[in-house]
């Protein structure tokens, strides 16, 4: 069943899940010392693997040969988008790493739009990333490909989830695909457990960070996809610097400058202005029409003959 766009009720969710991921982030953060960003990655998605395997039971041997092919992606996505990410923040800092990283939904938005008010959206979204984050130059060519790797793969990410979510019922392909990255993901963390041998607080943080940073997160974004354009989502990750922007300066006592905080300005502009005057999809607009008042009224008096249609 395809259900009519609601962005204002999709940007709360998108909200959510946001915040949700940059708290799981900052948590698993505080593993960086003993298992490393590859570490930590692999540590998210076995934990997010394991509790949406216990929550949804996915029926692996009813999917079709036209729900692997997506769902397979969106488990390679699901590793190069985590990996590549936490590899150029390493090489690059933080705010080159998300800054070329947004990119990725931003031309998710751009693609899908038809309207100039998007495109104004997206640039002041892109504008305000800029003064939130101060990207300077930086010569690690290495890290740049990485951003933009994470970049490509975000995009992917986007577009993947929202075919899952129209091919398998509930989130069922989510869960399959988070396990079939745990899996590949599996040997990386075992080699840098036996070498590391990190303390047991340092599983704490990685289980944290699976749970609030992926499966919360990825099990909303399947939902809401099926709800909104993917202009609304794309423009909506925009919200994501944002809070960890906030996280850092609410938690870890990381004060702003007023330039980044006019950025954070231009981010929530940038989302408002999406949500007016959205218009749901066309698939929605043509089904609305799609019978003449006549043969609406013959179908429900058919189906009151038969109580077992309807």
């Amino acid at each position: 069943m395809t259900h009519p766009e609601r962005p204002a009720r999709g940007l709360a969710v998108i909200s959510v899940s946001a915040l949700s991921t940059q708290s799981g982030a900052a948590t698993g953060s505080l593993a960086f010392g003993t298992l490393g960003p590859l570490g930590v990655v692999a540590a998210r998605q076995i934990v997010a693997a394991l509790v949406l395997l216990v929550l949804t039971r996915p029926r692996v041997h009813r999917l079709t040969r036209e729900q692997w092919p997506p769902i397979v992606l969106l488990a390679v996505l699901f590793a190069s988008m985590n990996s590549s990410l936490y590899a150029a923040v390493e090489r690059v800092g933080l705010g080159t790493a998300v800054t070329i990283e947004f990119l990725g939904p931003l031309a998710v938005a751009l693609l899908s739009s038809r309207r100039w008010r998007d495109a104004v959206c997206a640039t002041l979204a892109l504008a305000g990333i800029v003064l939130l984050t101060r990207p300077g130059p930086s010569s690690d060519l290495i890290g740049l490909g990485l951003a933009v790797l994470a970049s490509a793969s975000w995009a992917g990410y986007i577009m993947a989830n929202r075919a899952v979510g129209r091919l398998v019922p509930g989130v069922q392909g989510t869960a399959v695909a988070m396990t079939l990255s745990a899996v590949g993901l599996l040997p990386v963390a075992a080699i840098i457990i036996w070498q590391e041998r990190p303390p047991v607080e340092a599983y704490l943080f990685a289980a944290a960070a699976g749970l609030f940073a992926s499966a919360v997160p990825y099990t909303l974004d399947l939902i809401v996809l099926r709800r909104i354009s993917p202009v609304v989502f794309g423009l909506g990750m925009s919200l994501h610097p944002v809070f960890a922007a906030l996280i850092g300066a609410v938690a870890l006592h990381q004060h702003l400058p007023a330039l980044a905080w006019t950025g954070i300005g231009l981010v929530a502009v940038s989302n408002a202005l999406t949500l007016i005057g959205a218009r749901p999809p066309r698939h929605v607009q043509r089904r609305r029409i799609a019978l003449p008042p006549r043969r609406r009224r013959h179908r429900r008096s058919a189906g009151a003959n038969h109580p077992g249609t309807g």
